[in-house]
């Protein structure tokens, strides 16, 4: 572990980071009184200890604090105020530690902004926290749709992705190139349970056919009993479609490989992929997965740019969950700016119907009618380890996939705000 990654889990460990200077009023010091207790605090809750970790975990912390600081060198004595704090908890994906860390993270420590919150099942029970509290929420990593569906609220905003955007890029684009037959296995849980919905409508509407689907223990490290069902069934699959992320996922992987299941003619198809689990396996354990990624860090350079003063703080390439809460943050304060409050209902009235382009979020808008962020996302295929010139640099960018088209359209979830 390197002495900065060191440094850092040593300042998380405490809980609270404080980012900005001891300012509440004086000259230069902005409007506190227009701000609940002198200052703004965001709080980043989830998983820092277990299979989404990785993909997200205290590094999105690092990515929070980030834009915390661009956005005082921005705006300096204009800003708001000078005080601004930056919180954290571990909800171990479980809901009844997410529900009652996020309301001692509303109550306690008085937050402004929870941010984050991967595994849909904790996601849900936030979003109901900040309902009842009439706290923000933006959710980054989580995917199920029911957040801008039937369980959508005022508070609450899904940012980064989805299930129908996953499955309206990759289960559509793998069944149109050939992969018509799909054995699909998904976490038993509401994350896994909508991706197989969603990938089912997608594969079913491009012409192919589900032909036999299972929900696996999660978290899991044992999925042989599902890979040595593929090749058996009748008629065979095309493609082995895995709805796991995160440790789960790389675990799956290693196992299909092992079992040597493509050279049975069983292709391997990833609902959900960040380049962190590429990276724990390396690239030829992927290598030709086609994939729907929301951001990449070596697209362009803007994103290079932002991913190198990630990489200089934690010693890695970002995910796209980490660029998303870097975006996240960035896009509240700047509400909370707009708005000379950070009272919630005047925050969701400056949220409501923005447009804007970030280094995450490109040609975004935050829907008013549900609450859902749309941005341009990318159809994606993994590069064979002899093609990675650069390390980190995993991905193939086959198309973007344009912010209209890449999201479940606006009313059509059943959400009533």
């Amino acid at each position: 572990m390197s002495t900065t990654i060191r440094a850092l889990t040593a300042v998380l460990a405490t809980g609270t980071l404080l980012v900005a200077g001891c300012g509440r009023g004086g000259p230069g010091g902005g409007d506190d009184d227009k701000v609940s207790g002198g200052k703004i605090v965001l709080a980043v809750l989830n998983d820092q200890s277990g299979v989404y970790a990785d993909l997200s975990g205290r590094n999105s912390v690092e990515a929070v604090r980030m834009a915390v600081a661009d956005f005082q060198a921005k705006y300096g004595d204009r800003a708001l105020t000078k005080d601004i704090e930056v919180v954290s908890a571990d909800h171990q994906n479980k809901p009844d530690i997410a529900n009652s860390k996020a309301q001692e993270l509303y109550d306690r420590q008085q937050a402004d902004v929870i941010l984050d919150v991967p595994t849909s099942s904790a996601a849900l029970a936030v979003a109901n926290v900040a309902k009842a509290k009439k706290k923000v929420y933006f959710n980054i990593g989580a995917a199920t749709t029911e957040l801008t569906g039937k369980q959508c609220n005022k508070y609450t905003f899904h940012y980064a992705y989805d299930t129908f955007m996953l499955a309206n890029g990759t289960g559509s684009a793998v069944t149109k190139q050939g992969g018509k037959n799909w054995y699909i296995v998904y976490p038993d849980y509401a994350f896994g349970q909508d991706m197989e919905k969603s990938f089912t409508t997608a594969i079913t509407a491009a012409g192919g056919t589900v032909l036999a689907k299972d929900p696996t223990p999660f978290p899991n490290d044992n999925f042989s009993t599902f890979l040595l069902k593929a090749p058996g069934l009748n008629p065979r699959p095309d493609v082995l479609g895995t709805m796991q992320a995160g440790g789960d996922l790389v675990n799956l992987v290693k196992q299909y490989n092992e079992f040597k299941l493509r050279d049975k003619g069983v292709k391997l198809s990833v609902g959900l992929m960040f380049i962190t689990d590429i990276h724990s396996l390396g690239p030829d354990a992927f290598a030709g997965t086609t994939f729907t990624d929301a951001w990449y860090w070596n697209f362009d350079d803007r994103n290079r740019q932002w991913a190198d003063k990630f990489t200089a703080k934690t010693q890695t390439r970002p995910s796209f969950a980490h660029a998303a809460n870097y975006s996240a943050a960035t896009q509240y304060l700047e509400a909370v700016q707009r708005a000379g409050t950070d009272a919630s209902d005047a925050v969701v009235g400056k949220l409501e119907g923005y447009s804007y382009d970030d280094v995450f979020a490109r040609n975004a808008t935050i829907r008013a009618e549900d609450h859902r962020v749309i941005h341009d996302v990318y159809l994606a295929e993994v590069k064979p380890k002899s093609e990675v010139k650069t390390a980190w640099d995993y991905e193939k960018i086959l198309r973007t996939i344009p912010a209209a088209e890449a999201f479940r359209p606006a009313g059509a979830g059943g959400c009533a705000l």
